[in-house]
């Protein structure tokens, strides 16, 4: 192989390159956020759950958010059915932030844990009341 030392450089070279990002970023793991489910509408619920499973709404709940924007905006459906059957109001406002009241202690410590921004309160205003 000609100029086979050459090429060994290189592709150590290339190796520690392309792994640096992860050699920087090592030991840096943050906790995931314990999440404050204390609201007083969730305290009065019987049943507390979510409109979806837990996992579900952990992974999904954007592209959920983003369905109900299309349904009930595009297209003027305003409910929506979960898994389990039950129907629902299709509302950021309305459902959402009924239950979910403490957006500082729970949207926003998640939000920020995943270093995402996104972008209800462009057109969604503050609720007045609400803890932010």
């Amino acid at each position: 192989m000609y100029n086979g030392s050459k090429v060994l450089v290189g592709l150590g070279l290339f190796f520690l390159i392309v792994t640096v990002p992860f050699w920087l970023g090592f030991g840096t793991e943050e906790l995931a956020p314990e999440l404050d489910l204390d609201t007083p509408a969730i305290a009065q619920l019987a049943d507390k759950k979510c409109i979806e499973p837990t996992g579900v709404m952990r992974e999904e709940h954007m592209q959920l958010l983003e369905q109900w924007r299309d349904q009930a905006v595009r297209m003027g459906n305003r409910y929506y059915e979960a898994s389990d059957g039950t129907v629902y109001q299709a509302s950021l406002q309305n459902t959402c932030l009924d239950c979910h009241s403490n957006k500082s202690d729970f949207c926003d410590r998640c939000h920020d844990y995943g270093k995402v921004s996104p972008d209800c309160w462009t057109c969604h205003l503050d609720p007045e009341g609400m803890e932010l």
